[in-house]
Parts: C-alpha cells; sequence; structure tokens
C-alpha cells in the first residue's frame, strides 16, 4: 500500500481526487479478475508524458495466473506499448488483435506484448489511467456459469471507462467480503435470479431455502429467510435489489450469510446487477466461541477481585480486634497486598482478552500506598502500556511493595516525595521507585535489612519476571529502586 501511494505521487501528476478514485477501484477490483479469470494490471502515465508506470496488481483466484512475476514499479515507453497508447488517448476499450498468438511471449524488456485488451480508467470525463488485462491461454469455455462470469466481466469493465466503476459509494464495508469464488448471482432488472453459482445456492439453502433459487425474486427471498428476532434489517432489502451497491447481513437459525451487491448499468441505464455470496456461518460461530470466552474470562476476574475484597476486609476487621501492635501491622500489610491483586483482576475484568492497562493498575496502586501516610505526596510519571496479565499481577505486587517501603520510610519527619517512573522501549519495561528520605542506613544494602516486603520484591523480579531489580542512593538524599523486566515474545503471550 505504501508503494502503491508512493508510486503515485512521485511518478504521475495525478490530482488527489484521481487517486482517491484509483485506490478506490483497486480495493474492488478483484471482482474484475475473478470474473474475467484474468490478470490486471494499473498503468498510470508519468508526470512526463514518457509513458506508463504500473502501480497495481490483480491475479484470479478462479483461473491460473498468466502474470507469475510481480511488474508493480515497472516503466514502459511511449509507443512500446500500442494498446495502452490507443486506449488512453481515445478513452475506449482496445483489444489486442493478435491475442493468442502473443500470450507465450509474457514480458521481454519491460514491454508485456500479452495484453488481451487495454480498458481506460475514467474520472471526470478524463482518462488518468489504463488496465491491462492478461489472460491465460483458455482452449474453450468451461460451461453456462464460466459464459455467465465472463459477461458480467464484460459488463463490469464497460463500466470503467464511463466512471461508473467502482461506484462512489463501494461496493460496502464488510468484516468477511464475499468474492466471486464465494458464490455469485446475477440479478435481471427486475430483481429476478438469473444464475446463481453453486456456492450461492447452498449459502441459500442453508438458511433455509428449499425452493429453487433460480427465477426467484432475491430480494423477496432474503427477507423472508432472515429469521432473527426483531424488525428486519433494512439493508437487506435494498442491497438484495442490487439497485443500489452495499453490503448486508442475513441471518437464520442455522446460517449466517453476506451480501455485497454491484448495480450494473449500460448507456446509463440500470440493467441488472451482480451479489456477491458468502456462508460465515462458520466464522461467526467461532467469533461468538471467542466473544464467550473472553466474556467468561473477564466475569472470572471480577469474581476473584470481589473475593479478594472480602478476604481484606476480613483481615481489616481482625486488625481493628488486635491488641498487639506487631500483629496490627502484620495484617494491615497482609490487607495492602491483598488489595493490590484485587487492582489488577479488576483492570483484567474491564478490558478484552488477556492484557491490562498497567498505568491504570499502578495508579489505584499509588492510591493504596498513599493513604498509609499523609506526609508523603506520591506521584507516577512515564507509562507502560498494556502488559500481559501473568506479568501485570508480580510486576503490581513488586510496586505496592517498594512504595509502601517508600511512604512509610522515606520521610517519616518531614514532607516526603515519591515518585513512580514508568518507562517502556520494546519488549523491555523499566519501574524506578525513588524517595527524598534519609536513604538507607550507613553501611548496610537492603539484604542485610531482611525484611518480608524486600524478599518478595527480590522473589518475584527474578523468579517470576526473570528481570533485575537494584537499590542505590538517590543524590542529595533518598533512596532509588530499579526494576528491570524483558517482557515474553509476542509468540509466548497467553
Amino acid at each position: 500500500m505504501a508503494e502503491r501511494g508512493r508510486l503515485l505521487a512521485d511518478r504521475s501528476d495525478l490530482l488527489p481526487a484521481d487517486r482517491d478514485h484509483l485506490r478506490a477501484l483497486i480495493a474492488d477490483w478483484t471482482l474484475v479478475a475473478d470474473l474475467a479469470f484474468a490478470d490486471l494490471v494499473l498503468w498510470v502515465p508519468t508526470w512526463n508524458s514518457g509513458g506508463f508506470t504500473a502501480v497495481a496488481q490483480a491475479r484470479p483466484t478462479t483461473g491460473p495466473t498468466a502474470i507469475p512475476e510481480d511488474v508493480v514499479g515497472r516503466f514502459v515507453a511511449k509507443g512500446r506499448r500500442p494498446t495502452l497508447d490507443r486506449a488512453y488517448a481515445s478513452g475506449r476499450i482496445v483489444r489486442s488483435s493478435d491475442f493468442l498468438s502473443e500470450q507465450s511471449s509474457g514480458f521481454r524488456d519491460g514491454v508485456d506484448s500479452g495484453v488481451h485488451e487495454a480498458i481506460p480508467v475514467a474520472r471526470g470525463g478524463r482518462v488518468i489511467a489504463v488496465i491491462a488485462r492478461h489472460t491465460a491461454g483458455r482452449s474453450e469455455l468451461g460451461g453456462a456459469l464460466e459464459t455467465a462470469y465472463l459477461s458480467s466481466a464484460a459488463d463490469v469493465i464497460a463500466m470503467i471507462p464511463t466512471g461508473e466503476f467502482p461506484p462512489p459509494a463501494g461496493l460496502g464495508a464488510t468484516d468477511s467480503p464475499p468474492r466471486v469464488g464465494d458464490g455469485l448471482i446475477r440479478l435481471d432488472a427486475l430483481g429476478a435470479v438469473q444464475i446463481a453459482s453453486p456456492n450461492a445456492i447452498s449459502a441459500f439453502h442453508r438458511l433455509g431455502l428449499a425452493a429453487d433459487l433460480v427465477g426467484a425474486n432475491l430480494a423477496s427471498t432474503a427477507v423472508r429467510l432472515a429469521r432473527t428476532a426483531g424488525p428486519v434489517d433494512e439493508a437487506i432489502a435494498l442491497v438484495a435489489t442490487g439497485r443500489a451497491p452495499g453490503a448486508a447481513q442475513i441471518e437464520s437459525p442455522g446460517a449466517t450469510v453476506t451480501l455485497r451487491s454491484l448495480p450494473l448499468r449500460r448507456n446509463g441505464s440500470y440493467v441488472g446487477s451482480l451479489i456477491l455470496v458468502r456462508d460465515v456461518t462458520d466464522l461467526r460461530r467461532q467469533e461468538r466461541a471467542l466473544l464467550t470466552k473472553d466474556s467468561t474470562i473477564r466475569e472470572i476476574h471480577h469474581r476473584v477481585k470481589n473475593n479478594l475484597q472480602t478476604v481484606a476486609a476480613l483481615l481489616r476487621l481482625q486488625a481493628r480486634r488486635t491488641d498487639q501492635p506487631e500483629a496490627r501491622i502484620a495484617l494491615d500489610e497482609a490487607v495492602r497486598r491483598v488489595g493490590a491483586i484485587a487492582v489488577v483482576h479488576e483492570s483484567l475484568s474491564g478490558q478484552e482478552g488477556e492484557e491490562a492497562d498497567f498505568d491504570e493498575v499502578a495508579d489505584r496502586i499509588i492510591v493504596l500506598n498513599a493513604e498509609l501516610s499523609v506526609n508523603a505526596d506520591v506521584r507516577r510519571i512515564g507509562s507502560a502500556g498494556k502488559l500481559p496479565s501473568d506479568v501485570v499481577t508480580p510486576l503490581a505486587m513488586v510496586l505496592a511493595e517498594l512504595l509502601a517501603n517508600a511512604v512509610e520510610h522515606g520521610a517519616p519527619d518531614r514532607e516526603g516525595e515519591v515518585t513512580l517512573k514508568l518507562t517502556r522501549l520494546g519488549r523491555r519495561v523499566t519501574a524506578e521507585v525513588s524517595d527524598n528520605g534519609a536513604g538507607m542506613p550507613q553501611g548496610q544494602s537492603p539484604a542485610d535489612l531482611g525484611g518480608l516486603g524486600l524478599q518478595i520484591v527480590k522473589t518475584l523480579v527474578t523468579e517470576e519476571l526473570g528481570g533485575a531489580v537494584t537499590w542505590e542512593p538517590r543524590l542529595p538524599h533518598g533512596t532509588r529502586v530499579v526494576v528491570d523486566v524483558l517482557l515474553p515474545t509476542p509468540r509466548t503471550l497467553r
């Protein structure tokens, strides 16, 4: 996509609206390639009118390719490709006079002599590009359906020089767009089905159609088969008439089918339409299963959070009934640790997938620890973004311990400042907790202190996270603790 935009900008002097038209054409031209069983190459005139540059290429999924190599970026000088020159100058489709004999020669010196026809692309009455259609050698047609495909391709191709294809509104957006091979229906001007491919017939049979699809009015048939609760989507009737481009989805208890419509015009008059059909029943079933799984996981996190909050409340109640100061302190620390884990589960319960916004988790832990001291000003700077849950939980516990230690010991006698700095660089996450207190006692290290909180920090960082933690003085006074963690690769994220 980036290369295509660069070629359009660097090698042509097309207007922005012209480029948008070409991008819309490229977005939908696989329809033409599949119907015509042909490769398509979009040639744009160069800014100095010296020739053409290939800016896009499409291969058919319904047949063999005629151009196995990638030709995007190639240049052909003016005069070296007569069919392109004539189509661009006249604004009319130019067909090769010796097509069959030219197919075997392929590309030579940047010049393709195997062009079946050159199709001018027009916008606002001006020719802005030319499509070269290349068809692999075919001895004979394969039957009525293949003949219908080629006839439909000719109808769509005839709309390109008039600017009617692609339609201004596009063919309609859908997360699972159908292609010709998924199913095709040809409607006449009255909305009756003229031809339906086997895949299209099978899709409607899965919706519950027992009658013959050919000859039926597609709009009334589609509305009748849409058996979902509530009012029928108006888009179904509109798309199934074929008179307007768009997309719609038909749902029944047993199947789900998507439709895309393309009105066909000849000399400005509506002559029928093409309806692309895709059975997405299995795809939708998988999506619903994933949604159910995600909802179940979020509900589990929510219930775990509620249970942890209940445990914290019981511990807090027990602490209030305890007369021994050491026991009360231990219970208060247990409440804080349980609360830190509950914060993680609360965050995971509100998000999709197995990732959590660690910035949000850190902010909630800061609130929990700030309640321990009215003298300390605790703040966060930086960001870690979203992290996998198997990293969030132990890292949140580590920060809860470090922040609690900084709040409690960082500045007991005067106004203190505690800062949590989060840094994310690729897979590396760094969390730095610093305070402006008295710092570590002279000649002592964290290993000498031996507190439970520091033991928890070292164990979680080294064993659970596979990271490193360092304590160092913060100048002019205070302590700085840095935790470095390397996130698992995307393949191992769960």
